[in-house]
């Protein structure tokens, strides 16, 4: 069985796989099953479901217990039947088989339309009865309700033969030179038959009289479309009263509705080629065509496709189980091919255990289309020295590079690389070299990036695990383990700056434990450095010893204490970065002062440009010189030089600017209190010493009380 997607749509090809020739006795027919894969692989769904050489057609009885198929050579028909899953009996006949349709619910009535003008009948229980048409047929329907069989072929005429009256009755006259198809709307009984001049001719069976022509040759020509020859019909197919299905010699399939002229679709295959068989799946409004080379599934509203399959073999004929997934194939090969797809409808019930079978499959999928092929890229061909293949059958074309026998590549491999056996050798050293490794101590190994946070985990997984130990239960995942967190201790903008003002007031005794965490890092990058270098020299001895270190726990000062310090260095970092700044500001614009006084001392010549208006020599140097500085030089020259600026806009009008600009006496006012803020500072005398003698609840209150003033 080959399993295959296409537009995420599972196909089952239940015929694939190799066949077992008749002659060979059951003996060597269960050798072959124990040594060949690709036998044991296959299913027989149907025994001897297949041809001698070519199947013709195919159809499904109406009570859907017999499948009856037509093929050669010799010419031949074959009956299977479902419920015994096996051939119930086969016919020869005298020439090959046109066509043939099933006149009652079983197999007791046929009907064989041969390439020989002959046509003949079979009962239950074999030859009939055969009688001779004038001309050779192509196609042929049955009416039911008068028992006439009408005939197309290779003439202007629609034979009739009534079969209640045994004999011939008047035939109908066609306007064209010839008739390939013809089909009988099962509830309006109205009868169509397709000429060879692309148009479609209906009938009333009652009248004996045309009723409408349809010219299908001019409406496949859509645009785009490149016309080689007339389109003649190939293909017709009623569904239900009003929806027909026209395929043409060129490829493309029209939908009408029979009340107008004009196609509701045209749908193309785009391979040229004539379309043989058309089928409804009224379930899905689906749409079943099929040329030779492909059989397309597509949406009957809008052409959408839905799945498609392409088989080995030419196709000659699709005949789609009735309510069902399944559908046959009569192709240009022995093999009659069988189909099974899911998303079209359930199994059928002769072969219900398909259902648990491809559900199996679909849970755990093994076998794909391209199991037994390897994709290489055009670099891998030329590293193996097979660019000369390309274009050969022993490559196949996908995408960015080309299928090939997994055997050739496996045998080409080997042939380009003969040391692969040494390497072979050395990686199953270094396997058990590992497996040694694994009874030593083992050191823990820290990511790059976070390594006191893992220490911390560490030592919290190693407690968690304790306690679980204790209580008999399951030790918690660490999050080192959680693939949710694996970023952290890889992505270097995920690293914790422990200097942040954020981190420091969060954690206030963080400056206690990092100082413990970092001997516990020097020490296990000390051992990590000494276990690989034990690993590079391949040494088995045990490192020499291993440090331990002991660390009492401060725990007479309380973390109030803590916190009050570090807000108290945040603040005097806070102060001494404001100062660097206003001087930094000061020196700034003193060099800014002395150049202007410099540049003012010596000539200055300026290039006017095309289009600009001349000002003044000063407004061009002002104008080149904020240029060239960058955002925040600008603005800091807008906030110290408040006077009347004047700016081009882009359209050519002016924008007027006024920047008020501070007095001496202000700034000397801001200065002055500055000065006495920075003094009250320095003779303010703190409290936080001062504690209560109670404990409980009034040693908390005079807690918060002190850490309160204490910002202020």
């Amino acid at each position: 069985m080959q399993v295959s997607s296409v537009n995420d749509v599972k196909i089952y090809n239940l015929s694939h796989g190799k066949s077992l020739p008749e002659w060979l006795s059951d003996r060597k027919k269960r050798a072959l099953q124990k040594k060949d894969v690709d036998v044991q692989r296959r299913i027989e769904l149907i025994q001897d479901f297949d041809m001698p050489t070519v199947c013709t057609s195919i159809k499904v009885s109406r009570d859907g217990q017999y499948i009856l198929a037509a093929g050669t050579y010799k010419p031949r028909i074959r009956c299977y039947d479902t419920y015994q899953l096996s051939l119930k009996f086969e016919r020869c006949l005298d020439s090959d088989v046109v066509a043939f349709d099933i006149l009652s619910d079983d197999y007791s009535k046929l009907v064989f339309l041969r390439c020989d003008r002959y046509v003949e009948f079979h009962s239950q229980h074999g030859h009939y009865y055969k009688t001779r048409i004038p001309k050779f047929g192509r196609d042929f329907s049955y009416h039911y309700p008068s028992c006439d069989l009408y005939f197309v072929g290779a003439s202007s005429e629609v034979y009739r033969l009534n079969l209640e009256q045994g004999r011939f009755l008047n035939s109908l006259q066609t306007d064209a030179v010839e008739n390939n198809v013809c089909d009988i709307n099962p509830v309006h009984q109205l009868f169509a038959t397709g000429t060879a001049e692309g148009k479609v001719e209906c009938w009333d069976p009652r009248t004996r009289g045309r009723v409408g022509i349809l010219d299908c040759a001019l409406s496949s020509v859509t645009e785009g479309t490149e016309v080689e020859g007339l389109p003649s019909i190939s293909a017709l197919k009623f569904n239900g009263t009003l929806n027909m299905a026209v395929g043409t010699s060129t490829g493309q399939v029209l939908l009408y509705d029979l009340r107008s002229s004009c196609p509701l679709l045209v749908k193309d295959h785009y391979y040229g080629l004539p379309i043989k068989s058309l089928n409804f799946q009224n379930q899905l409004d689906l749409v079943l065509s099929a040329d030779s080379k492909i059989i397309k599934i597509w949406n009957r509203d809008t052409g959408k496709l839905f799945s498609s399959i392409e088989p080995e073999t030419d196709v000659n004929d699709v005949c789609v189980y009735p309510d069902s997934g399944m559908l046959f194939t009569a192709n240009e090969g022995p093999k009659m091919n069988t189909f099974y797809m899911p998303a079209l409808g359930p199994a059928p019930r002769w072969c219900s255990f398909l259902d648990n079978l491809t559900e199996e499959l679909e849970e755990s999928p093994e076998s794909t289309v391209y199991d037994d092929y390897k994709f290489v890229t055009r670099k891998d061909l030329e590293n193996l020295g097979l660019s000369h293949l390309v274009g050969s059958a022993l490559l196949r074309a996908y995408m960015h590079g080309f299928f090939m026998d997994i055997r050739l590549y496996h045998k080409v491999k080997t042939m380009a690389n003969p040391f692969a056996y040494e390497e072979y050798r050395k990686d199953k050293i270094r396997q058990k070299i590992e497996e040694k490794r694994t009874q030593r101590v083992q050191v823990k190994k820290l990511p790059m990036v976070n390594k006191e946070l893992a220490i911390k985990l560490m030592e919290e997984g190693d407690e968690e695990e304790h306690s679980s130990r204790k209580k008999k239960g399951k030790a918690v995942t660490s999050i080192l383990n959680d693939n949710r967190f694996k970023v952290m201790f890889e992505n270097p903008d995920y690293q914790v700056d422990e200097q942040s003002e954020e981190f420091r007031l969060l954690n206030p005794i963080v400056s206690k434990v990092s100082q413990k965490r970092r001997k516990k890092l020097r020490l296990l990058e000390k051992q990590a450095a000494a276990q690989q270098k034990e690993e590079q020299d391949e040494e088995e001895e045990e490192p020499e010893g291993r440090a331990s270190s002991e660390e009492s726990s401060d725990d007479d000062k309380s973390w109030v204490e803590e916190v009050r310090e570090q807000r108290r260095l945040l603040r005097v970092e806070e102060r001494s970065r404001k100062r660097q700044d206003r001087k930094q500001q000061d020196r700034e614009t003193s060099l800014e002062s002395q150049n202007q006084n410099q540049s003012q001392n010596q000539p200055r010549f300026f290039q006017i440009k095309a289009g600009e208006d001349f000002r003044s020599f000063g407004d061009v140097g002002r104008k080149q010189k904020l240029q060239k500085a960058s955002l925040e030089d600008r603005l800091k020259l807008e906030e110290h030089s408040g006077a009347l600026s004047m700016a081009d806009s882009t359209v050519g009008s002016k924008q007027l600017t006024f920047t008020l600009k501070k007095s001496e006496q202000q700034r000397q006012q801001h200065k002055a209190e500055r000065e006495h803020l920075e003094e009250r500072k320095k003779l303010r005398r703190s409290a936080g010493h001062l504690q209560t003698r109670g404990r409980g609840r009034g040693q908390g209150r005079g807690r918060g009380r002190g850490w309160g003033r204490g910002r202020h």
